[in-house]
């Protein structure tokens, strides 16, 4: 019994003393509070990042404002990849297939039945979580490296097959996906992306710091020990791949109507991999850090083919990614296993106005770095 003897997401953490502990750095911590020069500096800091994110569709070139709508949906889909791997330690190698679900659901609603764009919207989100509903009950018998297996089955099923269907996908030719009629310029639906992300990101924050969300990190320490402590496993880990499942396909729905055309060579392997790099990268469990390894892995590719074309004898180009990925990757496994999220932990520490030394704001990771801390 000494191994479920404390509740996992209870779990003594690396943090410093909570309210309550013994020890002399206790009472210092609870009653830490910024002087008024440091909460104009964290004020000011919050203004010029809001500024610098929401005015960047404004000044970039027009043509770079469909890679800001990628970065945005691609963040969604790594909050919804961060729900599996991050809060419940599943590891998904076909979660591209809940993108192009969400993609060709809404391109078939917008096109074959001519419906609106919320709607298909809806239909969308039904789709993935539908799908997710039906991979976690599989979940359910199997974990680990079998499950990794599965999800990547589904995705090459999806790959391979499902997206091949002609009469819902349009086959080779693709399915087109109309803009809703009041965000048809590349500039207004780039802020309809924005606004998925940022109801993404409220609704992940609200789900970890609720009842649910305790429950379903307390299955990635230990489901036996979980269940030890009356969590119902089965429920709360169908409910994290639905909602993984859902938000995926809301992120579908977006990026069909980017470049208004879905084309089923999209949603490969690569991509799996790709959002899978962008949790890790960033660093699982952190929401700064999922969305920031989503912007890094979506825009780079970008800027080394925009430094390739205006800077003479620049050698690489935007085909190089995929070897800085890798690089990344592979420094996050050996040196940062907190990934991006770690590196910024004092950052961000320091900008949500909790005292030197406490758990990062946002971040739920086990890796080094991270915490069990409440968003």
């Amino acid at each position: 019994m000494s191994a479920t003897a404390t509740r996992p997401s209870a779990a003594p953490s690396a943090g410093p003393p909570t309210r309550g502990t013994v020890g002399p750095a206790a009472a210092p911590v609870s009653s830490w509070r910024p002087g008024p020069a440091g909460i104009a500096g964290r004020l000011t800091v919050w203004c010029l990042l809001a500024a610098a994110v929401g005015g960047l569709p404004l000044v970039v070139p027009p043509l770079t404002r469909t890679v800001v709508a990628t970065v945005a949906v691609y963040g969604m889909v790594a909050l919804s990849l961060n729900v599996l791997v991050g809060y419940t330690g599943q590891v998904s190698l076909g979660h591209s297939a809940f993108l192009g679900i969400g993609a060709f659901g809404a391109g078939f609603v917008l096109t074959e039945l001519a419906l609106p764009w919320e709607v298909a919207a809806a239909v969308a989100v039904a789709l993935g979580a539908t799908i997710a509903l039906l991979l976690g009950v599989v979940a359910l018998r199997v974990r680990g490296l079998y499950l990794a297996l599965v999800t990547l089955a589904l995705g090459l099923f999806a790959e391979r097959v499902l997206f091949g269907i002609e009469p819902l996908t349009g086959g080779g030719a693709g399915q087109t996906a109309d803009r809703p009629s009041w965000a048809t310029g590349d500039l207004a639906y780039a802020y309809v992306c924005y606004a998925g992300l940022a109801a993404v990101w409220l609704l992940d924050w609200r789900l970890t710091a609720s009842k649910a969300g305790r429950a379903i990190r307390a299955l990635r320490d230990s489901e036996r020990v979980a269940a030890s402590w009356g969590i119902d496993v089965t429920r709360y880990k169908l409910l994290a791949f639905v909602h993984a499942g859902a938000v995926a396909g809301l992120a579908g729905a977006l990026f069909a109507s980017i470049t208004e055309v879905v084309s089923p060579l999209t949603f490969n392997f690569m991509l799996s991999l790709t959002f899978l790099m962008m949790v890790v990268v960033g660093g699982i469990g952190s929401r700064i850090g999922v969305v920031l390894g989503a912007a890094l892995f979506t825009a780079l590719p970008n800027v080394l083919d925009a430094l390739h074309e205006g800077i003479d004898r620049f050698p690489l180009d935007g085909s190089a990614a995929q070897v800085f990925g890798a690089l990344l990757l592979l420094a996050v496994l050996v040196r940062f296993p907190g990934g991006i999220a770690q590196s910024l932990s004092p950052v961000v520490r320091w900008c949500t106005f909790r005292p030197p030394g406490a758990p990062g704001a946002d971040t739920t990771a086990t890796a080094p770095g991270g915490s069990d801390g409440r968003p």
